[in-house]
């Protein structure tokens, strides 16, 4: 069985990508992520919903979330239902270009700006990602091996054989031009 790889995110931005609200994926690491830092080091994987108890505030016209907001507990059922292929990853140290992506996100500014300024350089990582919906969503026990501020965790599961992209191609495309417009 090929091993399937999660990427740790806030379920409210979740939904936001299976609901064609987002392309891309803004990332500034976390503490677990080793001496080399954060990178996109994955081109495909599940995105691994966690619930932060804060996102709700730092997350622009958030959608309901619904239900208890703390991280999941040893044992509970974790559903999947969202992959992501990165078209590219690469990483921005331009602030006004960060913030001309505000339409493609949901996160607000000042969350971003606090993620750009965090650390030594001001730089924040940025994939471009098209969604795809699962057509046969799965679920896993949720582990302890999960949690920390990490993004990448194998998952105990293979890569998913059907899915569908969750906005028409000729709108990715738009976004695709839009965005690349933004970065050149």
């Amino acid at each position: 069985m090929d091993q399937c790889v999660g990427y740790k995110e806030w379920v409210g931005v979740c939904g936001a990508l299976l609901e064609g609200r987002q392309q891309v994926l803004l990332r500034k690491g976390g503490i677990h992520e080793g001496r080399k830092g954060f990178s996109f080091r994955h081109d495909s994987f599940a995105l691994f919903p966690t619930r932060f108890h804060a996102q709700a505030a730092q997350i622009r016209d958030p959608q309901p979330l619904g239900g208890k907001m703390q991280e999941w507990e040893v044992g509970e059922e974790v559903f999947f239902e969202v992959w992501c292929e990165a078209v590219w990853a690469r990483t921005l140290t331009d602030w006004n270009q960060v913030k001309a992506l505000e339409p493609f996100h949901v996160w607000t500014e000042d969350l971003v700006r606090e993620r750009f300024d965090c650390g030594d350089v001001q730089q924040i990582h940025c994939a471009l990602v098209r969604v795809y919906r699962l057509i046969e969503p799965f679920t896993l026990p949720y582990a302890k091996g999960y949690g920390g501020c990490r993004t990448w965790v194998n998952l105990p599961s293979s890569p998913p054989r059907r899915m569908e992209p969750v906005v028409e191609d000729s709108v990715f495309e738009e976004s695709r031009t839009a965005i690349e417009t933004i970065l050149s």
